[in-house]
C-alpha cells in the first residue's frame, strides 16, 4: 500500500540512493530526481520513479512539480568537497545556494510544503567545545560549510514566510553501504576519506594523501564522527514523518546526525588495512584550509525529536560493507587497464 509520494532530488547519488530505499522500502512512492553529474543511473533502484532533472534549470523542476503531486521532498544535490569550495566558490554558490532556492521556489509554485535537506556539520567551523550540539555557533571555516548555513537561513525563511515545514540534518562524516548488498554504485572521483582509502586498497590510487598530522589530536590526525549511511537514511524518513505533521504550522528543526563516536585518520586506514589485507600506503601533506583537528556530534536532539537511534556505530562494519563494495570492483578495474 502506498503511504504518500516524495521526491528525492539527488537521489542517485551515494546517500541518496540509500535515502530512497528507506522511503522505498516503507511503502512512499519515490520520484528520483537527478542530472546524473554526480548520481550513477544504476543507483537507481527498481521500485522507484527516474526523472532526468538539474535544479539548476527551473523550468526543469517546474516541469516536475507541475505534473506530480509530491507530499514533500528530501533535497541532497549539491556539490560537497571542503578543499575545491575554496578554490571554486562560484560554482559553489550556484550549486548549494541558487540550487536549494530553485527546489523551494519550485515547491512554492506548486504548493509542496515539507521539505528535508541535506546539511552539514561544517556550518559549525572550529568547535568552541565537543561534543558539538545544535546550540553551538555556527561559524564555518570554509565555503562549503558556509552554503549549507546559508542556505539553511534561507530555508527557515520559506518556512516563516510562505509555510513550508522543514528539517535541516547536519550530517558528520556518511560511511558505509546497504547491509542487504541492493546499492552497489560507487562515488566518481570522491572527495571523503574512506572511499579514497578503499581505491587505494584495489589500485586506482598508489597512496592516500593524510591532510595534516600536526593537529591537537591523540595521534596528530583529524578525528572525525562517523555515521552509517543507511542511518541517515533512516533518519531521513523519520524528518519527513516528522514534517508531514505540521500541517497547521510550519515547523522549523536544524538537527546533527553523528554517531557521538569519533575516529582519527589514521584510525581508519589503520582498520582498513586489517579488514582489507592490502598495504594502503600514505603520503603526509599539508593541513588543508578550513579543518578544523575534531568534529564528534551530539545527536540528542535528532534522538528526542525524531525518535532516531543510529543502529550501526562499529567503525568496522562501516569499512566492512564498503569493502564488500569495492573488492567486487577490483577484477574489473584490473581487467580494464589489461584491455588497455
Amino acid at each position: 500500500m502506498i503511504l504518500q509520494s516524495v521526491a528525492i532530488v539527488g537521489g542517485a547519488g551515494y546517500i541518496g540512493s540509500h535515502v530512497a530505499k528507506a522511503f522505498r522500502d516503507d511503502g512512499f512512492e519515490v520520484h528520483i530526481l537527478d542530472n546524473l553529474s554526480a548520481g550513477a543511473k544504476g543507483n537507481v533502484l527498481s521500485g522507484t520513479i527516474f526523472h532526468h532533472c538539474d535544479i539548476l534549470v527551473p523550468s526543469s523542476l517546474d516541469r516536475f512539480f507541475g505534473t506530480q503531486k509530491v507530499a514533500g521532498v528530501v533535497h541532497l544535490a549539491a556539490r560537497k568537497a571542503v578543499g575545491e569550495s575554496m578554490n571554486i566558490p562560484l560554482v559553489y554558490t550556484e550549486a548549494n545556494v541558487i540550487g536549494t532556492h530553485n527546489v523551494l521556489a519550485s515547491m512554492y509554485r506548486y504548493g509542496c510544503k515539507h521539505f528535508i535537506y541535506s546539511s552539514s556539520a561544517a556550518v559549525y567551523g572550529t568547535p568552541d567545545y565537543l561534543p558539538i550540539d545544535e546550540d553551538h555557533p555556527l561559524n564555518p571555516d570554509n565555503y562549503y560549510g558556509y552554503t549549507k548555513k546559508c542556505s539553511e537561513e534561507m530555508i527557515s525563511w520559506y518556512g516563516k514566510l510562505v509555510g513550508i515545514s522543514s528539517i535541516s540534518l547536519r550530517y558528520f562524516n556518511a560511511v558505509g553501504y546497504d547491509h542487504a548488498g541492493e546499492i552497489r554504485g560507487i562515488e566518481s572521483n570522491p572527495n571523503n576519506l574512506l572511499p579514497r582509502v578503499m581505491e587505494c586498497a584495489i589500485g586506482v590510487r598508489d597512496h592516500i594523501d593524510v591532510f595534516g598530522v600536526d593537529f591537537d589530536t591523540e595521534d596528530g590526525t583529524g578525528v572525525r564522527d562517523y555515521v552509517h549511511v543507511s542511518d541517515l537514511a533512516n533518519a531521513h524518513l523519520l524528518a519527513m514523518k516528522y514534517a508531514l505533521t505540521c500541517s497547521e504550522k510550519a515547523c522549523t528543526h536544524s538537527l546533527n546526525l553523528g554517531s557521538e563516536k569519533g575516529a582519527s585518520v589514521y584510525e581508519i586506514i589503520k582498520a582498513s588495512r586489517e579488514i582489507t589485507g592490502r598495504k594502503i600506503p600514505t603520503k603526509e601533506v599539508v593541513r588543508r584550509p578550513g579543518d578544523p583537528a575534531t568534529l564528534i556530534a551530539s545527536s540528542q536532539q535528532a534522538m528526542e525529536i525524531l525518535g532516531w537511534t543510529p543502529k550501526h556505530t562499529d567503525i568496522r562494519d562501516m569499512i566492512e560493507t564498503t569493502w564488500e563494495i569495492y573488492k567486487e570492483l577490483e577484477s574489473a578495474y584490473y581487467a580494464s587497464k589489461n584491455r588497455t
